[in-house]
């Protein structure tokens, strides 16, 4: 084949071809448009349903819309319907108190208008009465011959001295009954306390006397420039007296427990034999320690004997420390116990807790413990002790009252109160100097000497009994209950003293006459 040929049927193959990818072009073409106008006609029908479709919940909104709109608008109708309601109902209510007060006002301006007018009636009437009676005591005074001021004296003086006798008749009639009913009691329960108590007299001082074996041994306690008894006296706070009293030294302090410390350490180092500053230390706080195991065993030994349980431990050692305190020279803790048995049998006596008027005597003057260290009344301190360690309300008011600071409100209280007015006040339980009995006597019969009409006063008794003599034609005998009972009370205003004082008035009128 030539070239030629060869040419032409490449040619016709390129043609061929062109007019196939030609004719593929085209296929595919009215394809793709086929493809596409149908996808277009699809959207169409999708667009048409979704408009329709819209269309519809559209309407379907609207219709709900309206719906829910009218719903509200009735149920704002019917709101405002009922406020209306209670808004006229409120406006009838305003209206009828209106109403109301305005026929009050009314009413209240008729009375007041009444009321003036009766006022003034009144006024006229009173100043007529006035006159009547300005006439009446003139006319009285002039029939009388004295005036109203004298009369009404007169009156008043009669009245008083009626009063008086009616008062002092019935003060005797109440006094008598009271000792018919109450005084053979009291002095029973009283009496019987007393007598079931035995008690030594006060024997408390505040000095000790320290017997010696020889009077070298006042050397040795003086030591090398007096350096031994000043280390004895800075240690335990007591004064040391050395002088020509023959084997014996004194010591010196107001408080019992420094006394007791400064004794043992005396008398351990006399038979120790070693007397020098570091010994001297030694031995102090060895004894120290020995009356701190003293105050705990008398603490625990109170509670004891007196029959009471289930103490706080701090208390039975504030307790024992009543040992080393006095008061006017008795002997603080011996003086508590006392209490503890006096009030225990007269609350047995009169119905009442025994145990817990016991344990209320046992720690009426707990207080004393403490009352050097802590600011304030014992009874106060003592009162907040109680409080502090849980003790019984009842014991706590105990405490408070037993020296009046507060009213007596309860039984235990007054008879813990008795109780140690009871065991303070009995023979030789407290020291008194001679200078303070001799003033509280003068002071008894100033007293008595003051009352108009009493002619002598003696105070007998140790200053328990005051006896009056009184001028007959001055007092008679209404007035004698009056003065006694105003002696008494002032005694107890302006005197301090133990137990109780008796007042005795006197009246007597004699008749003499000598036949010749």
């Amino acid at each position: 084949m030539g070239p030629i040929e060869i040419a032409v049927c490449a040619g016709a193959s390129v043609l061929t071809l062109l007019v196939g990818f030609f004719c593929g072009v085209v296929y595919r073409k009215r394809i793709a448009e086929k493809k596409i106008g149908t996808a277009e006609g699809q959207a169409a029908r999708i667009v048409e349903e979704a408009r329709k479709t819209g269309e519809q919940k559209k309407k379907e909104l609207l219709l709900e819309a309206k719906e829910e709109a009218l719903r509200n608008k009735n149920e704002v109708d019917r709101e405002i319907k009922e406020r209306r309601n209670e808004v006229s109902r409120l406006e009838k209510r305003a209206i009828q108190k209106e109403e109301t007060l305005d026929r009050k006002l009314e009413n209240l301006e008729r009375k007041e208008e009444n009321l003036e007018r009766k006022v003034k009636e009144n006024d006229a009437l009173r100043c007529e009465l006035e006159e009547l009676k300005q006439q009446e005591l003139a006319v009285l005074e002039k029939c009388a011959g004295i005036s109203g001021e004298e009369a009404k004296n007169i009156l008043f003086t009669r009245f008083e001295e009626d009063a008086k006798r009616a008062a002092s008749i019935r003060m005797a009639e109440i006094e008598q009954e009271l000792k018919e009913t109450c005084e053979d009691k009291a002095r029973d329960l009283i009496t019987s306390a007393i007598q079931r108590i035995a008690a030594n007299h006060v024997t408390e001082a505040t000095v000790s006397v320290v017997a010696l074996p020889n009077d070298d041994m006042k050397g040795r306690l003086i030591g090398r420039e007096g350096r031994n008894i000043r280390t004895i006296e800075t240690l335990t706070g007591v004064d040391l007296i050395i002088d020509d009293t023959p084997e014996a030294i004194t010591l010196s302090s107001f408080d019992p427990m420094r006394r007791e410390v400064a004794r043992l350490t005396i008398e351990k180092l006399m038979i120790d034999g070693r007397i020098h500053p570091a010994r001297i230390e030694e031995t102090v706080e060895k004894s120290r320690k020995e009356v701190e195991a003293t105050i705990k065993s008398e603490g625990e030994q109170a509670v004891l004997s007196c029959g009471i349980h289930s103490m706080n431990s701090e208390l039975i050692r504030l307790l024992g420390r009543l040992k080393y305190r006095t008061s006017y020279g008795q002997n603080v803790l011996k003086h508590s116990v006392e209490v503890s048995y006096i009030a225990g049998m007269i609350a047995d006596e009169l119905g009442v807790d025994p145990a817990l008027a016991r344990r209320a005597g046992l720690l009426h003057d707990i207080g004393k413990a403490l009352n050097h260290e802590v600011e304030g009344s014992h009874t106060q301190i003592g009162a907040d002790i109680a409080k502090k360690y849980r003790e019984n309300k009842d014991v706590i008011h105990a405490i408070e009252a037993h020296h009046n600071d507060i009213e007596p409100q309860t039984l235990v209280a007054v008879i813990v109160q008795a109780a140690d007015a009871v065991s303070a006040a009995r023979p030789g339980a407290r020291r008194e100097n001679l200078e303070s009995y001799i003033k509280r006597l003068q002071k008894l019969e100033e007293i008595a000497n003051s009352y108009n009409g009493v002619e002598k006063s003696f105070a007998i008794q140790a200053g328990r009994e005051l006896r009056l003599m009184v001028k007959p034609e001055i007092v008679n005998d209404e007035n004698m209950a009056f003065i006694a009972h105003d002696i008494a009370r002032k005694i107890e205003a302006e005197m301090e003293y133990p137990g109780q004082i008796k007042i005795h008035v006197i009246r007597e009128s004699r008749a003499v006459e000598y036949a010749k």
